[in-house]
């Protein structure tokens, strides 16, 4: 961020049961499982009723606001002194307080530990192949980065179609586990004197 606070919690993905919930939320309940969302929604402004953006303009992502939306204090504290939150989840903490527009309700069933990725790096790379850059059938797709957002692209490429897809690391140990995501090859920088990109 521009202005970063500290002392702040970080941490940005997880999945977790709801402890409580706070006057008026009725979208929630004690016992939901839940995965928090970092861009979350309001429901009622216009990019939340879009179906082509979701920077919500109560919700979106601000990595400076290190306090609750509703009353502009923290949640957290240590002595009487304030700790920060961070993109409105700080997920790094066994507890945390999050805006009701944050929180996904997921199925009870699905495991914690595994769906928690969804919350981020699955949810932002598929989407952003799928929902942003909409691969047509056949095309070609390059890749940069085999992480965990990087996969869940070459996911959204291959659902959508894509013949090629290209992915680019400068880790080699990446490529094969990649090609289980839909990389049909793969370009290491550093075998290159010259730009990947020619």
């Amino acid at each position: 961020g521009q202005t970063p606070v500290f002392p702040r919690i970080f941490g940005h993905e997880a999945g977790g049961i709801v402890e409580s919930v706070g006057e008026g939320v009725t979208d929630l309940a004690p016992g939901d499982h839940v995965l928090p969302v970092f861009t979350g929604e309001c429901k009622e402004c216009a990019h939340c009723k879009s179906a082509e953006s979701n920077m919500c303009d109560l919700l979106r992502i601000n990595t400076d606001r290190g306090v609750m939306i509703g009353d502009g204090k923290s949640r957290f504290s240590i002595n009487g002194k304030p700790i920060y939150h961070f993109v409105g989840t700080s997920t790094f903490s066994e507890y945390t307080v999050m805006h009701v527009g944050c929180v996904a309700k997921i199925n009870p069933a699905a495991p914690l530990d595994k769906v928690c990725v969804l919350s981020c790096g699955i949810s932002t790379g598929l989407g952003a192949t799928i929902n942003v850059a909409k691969p047509p059938k056949g095309s070609t797709v390059a890749i940069f980065g085999l992480g965990a957002v990087g996969l869940a692209a070459a996911e959204g490429a291959r659902i959508a179609g894509a013949s090629r897809i290209i992915g680019i690391d400068l880790n080699a140990n990446r490529f094969e586990e990649a090609r289980k995501f839909g990389c049909t090859e793969f370009v290491n920088p550093k075998d290159h004197d010259k730009p990947v990109q020619q």
